[in-house]
């Protein structure tokens, strides 16, 4: 700890230290390269910012006609019929299947929704002044970093449905485009919060706590 007018944590950048992103190993500032596991050292992405808007708005792009074009389709002798990811929800729910209705629903819609959120705040909140603290971001992005596995459900029920349904002549089911897109979203989606450094979080403390001390931030 060091004096400051009030005490403040000696971070690695101030020891001349960079830890790896990959593996959390800890390295001298001057090498450039992991010996453990061969990733790239560096203090701060400078560049992580522009990968995470890039990727954000891709995903938004590809979510837009996830929700438009059919996730479904379903051939019978009589009929076809093409249904999206809400339109499924409603047919399930005609079905008394409530329960599965609502898992999709969540992992279709309301998580793809709040991680767009999630991260576009995160992504604000590096420049910007924000009510969560610090600590309550590092928080959240390690939640969105958790739940981008379990994104992929629905793109799972039609696989299985359509592996499960194929009775030929009789009935068929299949994927609509929808499914594509949706698994393009989820992966863009998943890029971007791989691409955001958050690290950064961290830094507007560093920032203010210098300021308030007296002391300029090293290069």
């Amino acid at each position: 700890m060091r004096d400051l007018g009030k005490d403040i944590a000696l971070t690695a950048r101030d020891a001349g230290l960079v830890a790896c992103t990959r593996c959390q190993r800890v390295w001298p500032m001057a090498e450039d390269r992991c010996d453990r596991c061969g990733a790239r050292l560096a203090s701060r992405d400078t560049g992580s910012l522009s990968r995470v808007w890039a990727w954000w708005c891709v995903g938004v792009m590809a979510y837009i006609p996830a929700n438009l074009w059919p996730m479904l389709v379903t051939r019978t002798l009589m009929s076809e019929s093409e249904d999206t990811i809400v339109g499924g929800v409603i047919e399930l729910m005609h079905h008394d299947a409530v329960g599965i209705a609502i898992v999709i629903l969540v992992a279709s819609v309301g998580i793809p929704v709040a991680k767009f959120i999630a991260i576009a705040y995160l992504a604000l909140s590096v420049r910007r002044v924000t009510l969560l603290s610090a600590h309550r971001r590092q928080q959240l992005y390690e939640i969105v970093e958790y739940i981008g596995r379990w994104s992929m459900i629905d793109v799972f029920v039609v696989a299985i449905l359509s592996a499960l349904v194929q009775l030929n002549v009789v009935a068929s089911v299949n994927p609509g485009p929808a499914s594509l897109a949706f698994a393009l979203s989820v992966i863009f989606t998943m890029l971007s919060a791989q691409a955001f450094d958050p690290r950064m979080i961290w830094d507007r403390i560093e920032e203010s706590a210098r300021s308030e001390g007296g002391e300029a931030r090293p290069a």
